[in-house]
């Protein structure tokens, strides 16, 4: 099969060192380890101008112009060679933080970075979240790539007003229905977020997901990300406030959940339904859950039988003596537990968690931030969890 052509436009400029440290450490930073992979952030800057955008938190809203902080070649050295990254299994994330990965002036770097993984004949998890366009041509370089098991996702959100979502989601429909056309070795997810009561979860909006679903190997609905600075982006912009308090995790209200549930149950014609992007990813290639979901039994309610399965048949509950080798090696204070649920764990970050979350395949959680019955991991606003009230 011939290798179709990445492209000729003219590479993104490199950032000078004086530009690059006036930057937050975190942004220049090109790696961090994320739930869903080691993510990899070697551009920054985006024209979108969605108004909840983690965006706020890096301090580079106002960058609308992409720009590299590295070549991609030296990308590629430094994601391979980080401490954490270990071939054929970590999961991979591709610029999800800082920009689009499908703009213009992105992807052929996007589409070069992954051509030079798959050359290494990785056989690693990488996925590409976008609400750009997507056309035919790229859905030909995406099948392209012979070892990478490669996952798009979509957003798509229908939020209508336009201060909040400038992006119209017709974009992001389109780009979907192209994708699924023309899958062939990569898989694509309808990612039906941020939903927000009262914003985009009315009747008409879950009718859409629902119609989108049909158009996706998998969906995979969450709530919104609602830190300090996108509370003050909101207030400052005089925009409609989501909600009272801010949160390290995601907001997703019990009765929101609970609507979109009703209305799943009801129609045994929509598309595979997740709540967590692994087990979305996961599915969609025929493949247990990498993050261990199936220790929370009550996330696995809505899963296919095929994928309950699945990860059942997958799912090892490690022994004490390994996990505890490994969680001091990485820094570990305190006890050290494994319950039928999850490793608990004190004293560690969230990419050393990470690291044994996916080394072990099985949950692992911080003792001081416990994850609640039926919460699913997000923030307590709009829950009662099954002891009462509960703290993020």
């Amino acid at each position: 099969m011939s290798v179709p052509t990445i492209g000729t436009r003219r590479p993104l400029p490199i950032l000078t060192t004086d530009q690059v440290s006036g930057m937050k450490p975190e942004l220049a930073d090109v790696i961090e380890y994320r739930k869903s992979g080691l993510s990899l952030n070697w551009i920054v800057g985006c024209p979108l101008d969605c108004g909840y955008c983690i965006r706020h938190t890096f301090a580079n809203f106002e960058m609308k112009v992409p720009r590299r902080l590295m070549s991609d070649e030296e990308a590629v050295r430094q994601l391979v060679g980080h401490p954490y990254f270990r071939a054929h299994h970590t999961p991979i994330q591709l610029l999800n933080r800082a920009t689009d990965p499908m703009l213009p002036a992105v992807k052929p770097h996007l589409f070069n970075v992954l051509r030079q993984l798959d050359d290494q004949g990785l056989t690693n998890h990488v996925l590409i979240i976008t609400r750009w366009r997507v056309d035919s041509e790229d859905c030909a370089i995406l099948n392209s790539f012979r070892h990478l098991r490669l996952t798009v996702l979509v957003t798509h959100s229908n939020i209508q007003d336009e201060r909040i979502e400038p992006v119209d989601s017709m974009i992001a429909a389109a780009s979907l229905r192209t994708l699924y056309e023309h899958a062939e070795r990569y898989r694509t997810i309808l990612y039906w977020r941020p939903i927000v009561p009262g914003l985009n979860d009315s009747p008409a909006d879950i009718a859409r997901a629902h119609e989108l679903s049909q158009h996706a190997h998998a969906t995979v609905f969450t709530g919104l990300f609602y830190r300090d600075e996108i509370a003050a982006y909101y207030e400052g912009n005089g925009l409609p406030v989501p909600y009272e308090d801010t949160a390290r995790r995601k907001i997703m209200p019990e009765q929101a959940e609970q609507r979109i549930l009703d209305a799943f149950e009801k129609d045994a014609s929509w598309g595979p339904l997740f709540r967590k992007t692994s087990c979305g990813v996961a599915y969609a290639h025929g493949e247990a859950d990498y993050n261990g979901h199936y220790g929370i039994r009550e996330l696995c309610d809505i899963c296919p039988p095929e994928q309950i399965e699945r990860c059942e048949k997958a799912w090892v509950k490690p022994g004490l003596t390994a996990v505890t080798q490994e969680a001091r090696a990485l820094g570990a204070t305190g006890e050290i537990e494994v319950t039928e649920r999850a490793i608990v764990v004190e004293g560690l970050d969230e990419p050393p968690r990470y690291s044994l979350q996916h080394g072990f395949g099985f949950q692992c959680h911080d003792r001081a931030k416990p994850h609640h019955p039926r919460q699913h991991g997000r923030a307590p606003i709009g829950w009662e969890a099954e002891n009462g009230p509960s703290a993020a």
